[in-house]
């Protein structure tokens, strides 16, 4: 059995807790978890957490000597596409150079580093994407993660794994931000008319099986570029209809809107999804479909959810 000692940062977000709750219960993983909160958000699992804020490069030095990980999984991000827009220098420092100083760090240390990273690395001209497009964001966020990416692949030395994943949804401990299938289950249980745009196509992925494939990864010792992500290719307007149908909640409230009416500050692209066939068959990567992720997300809530077609 490879034994791998394992550092997951921003563990308290939604694919960091998920990440804590299918690793820690190997056997093969030291897993020490880390965010900027003082406490960990998520319940008591068989790991160590510590308080670490990627920008602070002191502080992640203290911590690899310390902890000395084989394996770091960055989870720690700005996500907020918008608000990268209007921040760029705190998106930058968190998206981008601190990325490249964890990435040096585990260069010098010996650790491998996973970078999780995204479909806005891309235009949306071409999707779904294979790991070997050529990347051209549209938008800040994009353009940091991108960068993210490059400090990764210049600075250690072919012991790097990226893991691109897209429109990630699910739930998780005391989050400190929603995601499309919250927000949709949230507004229609309250009735309250939204609004979703019909010209984003996505390849939507469940968080309990993007930890997984990265799971995977890492047992399986992966280097390179991977797409991590579901396989259903579908507009997310048509994505917040299946969660209505699945939840059997009113549909009539979601109002189509394209992306132009809908004004954000930054631009999205068009089409990206992701195809998975290289995670799927080097080790194994098997996303839920839509419907059945979005039951399974029912039973975490504690929903009632429609019967599947048969």
């Amino acid at each position: 059995m490879l034994f791998h000692r394992v550092l997951i940062t921003g563990a308290n977000g939604l694919l960091g807790q998920q990440l804590v709750h299918q690793m820690s219960a190997h056997a093969e993983y030291d897993l020490l978890a880390t965010a900027r909160d003082l406490q960990p958000r998520f319940p008591a699992a068989s790991c160590g957490y510590a308080p670490l804020d990627i920008t602070d490069h002191e502080a992640v030095k203290r911590l690899f000597d310390d902890f000395t990980p084989t394996v770091v999984i960055n989870c720690a991000a700005m996500t907020k596409v918008d608000q990268c827009e209007n921040e760029r220098e705190a998106c930058w420092s968190v998206n981008a150079d601190a990325v490249g100083h964890l990435a040096r760090t585990c260069r010098t240390h010996g650790a491998r580093l996973v970078q999780v990273s995204t479909d806005f690395v891309f235009d949306g001209a071409d999707g779904p994407y294979r790991e070997d497009a050529r990347p051209n964001p549209v938008n800040f966020y994009g353009r940091s993660k991108l960068a993210g990416e490059n400090a990764v692949r210049e600075a250690s030395a072919g012991n790097w794994t990226i893991a691109r994943t897209v429109l990630v949804y699910g739930t998780a401990h005391a989050l400190s931000r929603t995601n499309i299938a919250l927000w949709v289950i949230d507004n229609l249980r309250r009735s309250n008319p939204i609004h979703v745009v019909t010209d984003q196509w996505r390849t939507p992925t469940y968080a309990p099986d993007l930890a997984d494939g990265i799971e995977k990864l890492v047992r399986h010792n992966k280097t390179g570029i991977y797409h991590l992500s579901g396989t259903d290719f579908l507009t997310v307007h048509d994505f917040a209809l299946q969660v209505a149908r699945v939840f059997d909640l009113d549909a009539s409230l979601i109002n189509p809107i394209t992306s132009a009416e809908l004004g954000q500050d930054a631009d999205r692209p068009s089409r990206t999804g992701f195809i998975v066939l290289k995670a799927a068959s080097e080790v194994g990567y098997k996303p839920r479909p839509v419907g059945q992720a979005l039951r399974a997300l029912g039973q975490h809530l504690g929903l009632p959810v429609s019967t599947p077609s048969p």
